[in-house]
């Protein structure tokens, strides 16, 4: 058991983290689980419904820095690939598609002030 005040902060704070941490590890496992039943079963709408949320739990897993991008990467294309396999279609990522930039309508042509001409630089004198 740690003595220095510090170090106590930082073991309470390590439990609270685990605890999250390991709620949402639970939260993504539980969601393959339903999602490969949904597969085991055959049920092609389920299982596409199922993926949709199993993405999520895993793009939610990668932001809190729990998984690694990579490998949220390789089970989501696994997990569509078997869904796949069994006939189904994955529905549309949850993802948002980037927005395309607004076209720009031509204002109307004002007329421009004058520019005044700038005057010449004053030359010194450094003479002493």
């Amino acid at each position: 058991m740690p003595i220095i005040k510090s170090a106590i902060k930082r073991m309470r704070q390590t439990a609270k983290r685990k605890l999250r941490n390991q709620q949402t590890k639970r939260s993504f496992r539980g969601e393959i689980k339903i999602l490969n039943s949904h597969i085991q079963a055959k049920d092609t709408k389920k299982a596409s419904e199922s993926l949709k949320k199993v993405q999520a739990e895993l793009d939610k897993a990668v932001k809190k820095n729990i998984l690694k991008k990579n490998t949220a990467a390789r089970k989501m294309s696994q997990l569509t690939a078997k869904v796949k396999a069994i006939g189904a279609k994955p529905t549309a990522s949850t993802k948002a598609k980037p927005a395309t930039p607004a076209k720009k309508t031509p204002a109307k042509t004002a007329t421009k002030k004058p520019v005044a001409k700038k005057s010449p630089a004053k030359k010194t004198a450094t003479t002493k």
